[in-house]
């Protein structure tokens, strides 16, 4: 067999992740809200505090060996995203600081274009961050999902003309997990002359990230949610970046990265970041050839995951298919799975989505409830209440399926004795 071809070696992965085993038998279904790390990950971190607790900058070693893990760190995020150039990186805590600090700079640059079009389908602080420009002049234009739940490129046309100054959408949903196609909303902002940013934060830890295929101007993530530490990053299009104006201290160069990185940032989660890429690049050369370069071994580990991810997310659905009274919300067509990735909505009729979660905690499972930080989409979706959220990663396996699927269907079984 080919390694394409091969089975995905999920169990030998989850060996590599001491979370997973220290939990004995608990299921981590709520990876939405942050990934497990692999051991080499915790190891980086650890071997930063302990050798170069120090900070970047100095003329002795220690120092001079942060400014080297920090500049091979940005190389390895570069190759993650497929970026022309590692000073295209900038680090700091996570994707909202991010975000929120573009926002202000986008908002000192609307001139004539004073549009900014946001979406209901988006996490809030892609949303809110934009929102605040209002008083300062930006008119918002919605961007609203259909009844299907999903954003259609195709919508986006009359909505953007001469006046919109930027588009800003996710990759994938956090609530619901449908995708977002990114690159159609670039042809479509940039035949107005508009900037595209992009959430790929929920995205990034299922599929292939690559801002040269998409076209967008700014994208940002979080590595905590991409199996590495508590941090943020963001990529950001030379020609767009150049012309904001960031804070900074005055001394600090006005070019990226620096003009993105405000104050001190936490070195040693840049260094399990950086651990973490390693990590996905060595699953893609056991899945895609031992001699792949970083970027394309990357790009073949998403893909594999990609691939795996398809049967868990078809199983997942399948098991609440099965579940009396059981609503699943965003992508269900077993033909359309390439249009979500495996991060499952669903109520129960008589069961309150709290009830769910605590009630799937017990049987040592855990997902998260409420409105996932999407509350406009909860309304859309006519779940104003908020639903259960169960999130996997390439580190899920079936038989972690099979327990939710049991564990829910008793659920539903007692709900149904008491009535």
């Amino acid at each position: 067999m080919t390694p394409r071809d091969q089975p995905f070696p999920v169990d030998e992965l989850r060996r590599e992740f001491p979370a997973l085993t220290a939990a004995d038998s608990f299921v981590f279904f709520d990876n939405a809200a942050g990934a497990q790390v692999p051991r080499r990950a915790l190891d980086a971190v650890a071997e930063h505090l302990v050798a170069r607790n120090v900070q970047r900058g100095g003329p002795y070693r220690r120092s001079q060996e942060v400014d080297a893990t920090i500049a091979r760190a940005r190389a390895s995020v570069a190759d993650l995203v497929n970026a022309a150039s590692a000073d295209e990186i900038a680090f700091g805590l996570n994707a909202t600081s991010f975000i929120r600090a573009i926002s202000l700079a986008v908002g000192q640059t609307l001139e004539g274009r004073c549009e900014i079009v946001v979406s209901d389908l988006d996490h809030e602080a892609n949303v809110a961050t934009w929102l605040a420009l209002a008083p300062i002049g930006a008119r918002i234009v919605w961007w609203r999902v259909r009844a299907d739940g999903c954003l259609h490129v195709e919508d986006l046309d009359p909505l953007v003309t001469r006046s919109t100054r930027l588009v800003a959408c996710t990759m994938a949903s956090n609530a619901t997990g449908t995708r977002v196609d990114v690159a159609g909303a670039a042809a479509r902002t940039h035949a107005v002359g508009a900037e595209l940013f992009v959430d790929a934060v929920h995205y990034a830890p299922h599929g292939t990230v690559d801002v040269q295929a998409f076209g967008c101007d700014y994208l940002v993530c979080s590595g905590y949610k991409i199996f590495a530490p508590h941090m943020g990053f963001a990529w950001c299009r030379p020609g767009a970046v150049d012309r904001l104006p960031t804070f900074r201290e005055e001394f600090i160069p006005d070019r990226m990265p620096d003009k993105l990185e405000c104050g001190t940032y936490a070195y040693e989660n840049v260094a399990g970041m950086d651990a973490a890429i390693e990590y996905l690049a060595d699953l893609g050369r056991r899945t895609g050839g031992r001699s792949l370069a970083r970027r394309d071994a990357i790009r073949a580990a998403m893909e594999a995951i990609a691939r795996y991810e398809t049967t868990l997310c078809t199983a997942m659905l399948d098991a609440l298919a099965g579940v009396p009274g059981a609503t699943v919300y965003g992508v269900t067509d077993s033909a359309q799975l390439t249009r979500r990735v495996p991060t499952i909505a669903f109520s129960i009729d008589g069961l309150g989505a709290g009830e769910v979660a605590r009630e799937l905690d017990a049987r040592g499972i855990g997902v998260r409830h409420g409105h996932m930080y999407a509350p406009r989409l909860m309304q859309r979706l006519g779940a104003p209440g908020g639903v259960v959220r169960a999130s996997l990663v390439h580190y899920n396996t079936l038989a972690e399926i099979e327990r939710f699927r049991e564990a829910v269907s008793a659920l539903v079984a007692v709900r149904t004795s008491r009535a």
